[in-house]
């Protein structure tokens, strides 16, 4: 894992926004992984920020995002295909039918995950994956236990995770229980990944992330044993990992 270190917040999404925007540049029609929550927001506000000033053309770009609640609806305003459409797509020439959500109405459906690894298949793989990391180590929705060969599934969310996101609805009996996550496997075939981290919440985490074995109760020390991932972390993510006595990152 390489690892970049950044000032601030700001920062780590205006250097996110330009590996992004040079991977659009270098392969036009490439197939992105998005992330939802409020860590991408800044990113996708630089990129629209690039759209209007330099038109970075988005027409053959596709997207494929990593994961969706479920049991709420499209319009819904907490639900991610509502916040990809706010935070982005609407503000670039991306076209509708060129971006994807994993989607399912219920538990039960189980085909749904088949379905949208079929689609990632189909698009030739995802070329580079944005994603962020939970405070108990969860990639997308793979929560700790999730085993590392697992596809794009029905999860049933940790209450860790519905308390961080509660933030984000009018009260905690809003949050959805369940959602549907990209799994492990599948964010770990994509050709590059881009892990951000920001804030002194993420920091025992991050210095765990550094400080411990592959093993699947912490999800995120997959991206260890992939060929090329990048971290792009903040002082205050760094905190505690910099404090580390023999810390070595690279």
């Amino acid at each position: 894992m390489k690892l970049i270190e950044v000032q601030s917040y700001d920062e780590m999404s205006k250097v996110a926004a330009e590996i992004m925007i040079e991977q659009i540049k270098t392969k036009p029609n490439s197939v992105l992984g998005l992330a939802t929550g409020g860590t991408p927001i800044g990113t996708y506000q630089n990129l629209i920020k690039d759209f209007t000033k330099n038109k970075t053309s988005y027409e053959k770009v596709m997207t494929v995002n990593l994961d969706e609640y479920i049991g709420l609806e499209k319009d819904n305003p907490q639900s991610y295909s509502y916040y990809m459409k706010e935070q982005l797509f609407n503000h670039i020439n991306i076209p509708e039918n060129q971006t994807y959500l994993p989607s399912a109405k219920s538990v039960e459906e189980e085909e749904a995950g088949r379905n949208y690894e079929k689609l990632i298949d189909s698009l030739g793989g995802i070329d580079l994956q944005i994603l962020g990391i939970g405070e108990n180590g969860h990639i997308g929705f793979n929560e700790p236990g999730t085993s590392f060969s697992s596809p794009t599934s029905i999860v049933k969310l940790a209450e860790s995770t519905r308390e961080a996101n509660a933030r984000y609805f009018t009260k905690m009996e809003e949050v959805p229980t369940h959602a549907i996550s990209m799994g492990i496997s599948t964010i770990m075939k994509s050709r590059k990944i881009i892990l951000l981290v920001s804030g002194v919440k993420k920091a025992p985490i991050l210095n765990q992330l550094f400080h411990t074995d592959v093993k699947e109760d912490l999800p995120a020390s997959i991206l260890k044993k992939h060929p090329d991932v990048t971290i792009i972390a903040d002082q205050e993510a760094l905190s505690i990992l910099k404090e580390s006595k023999g810390s070595v990152y690279s």
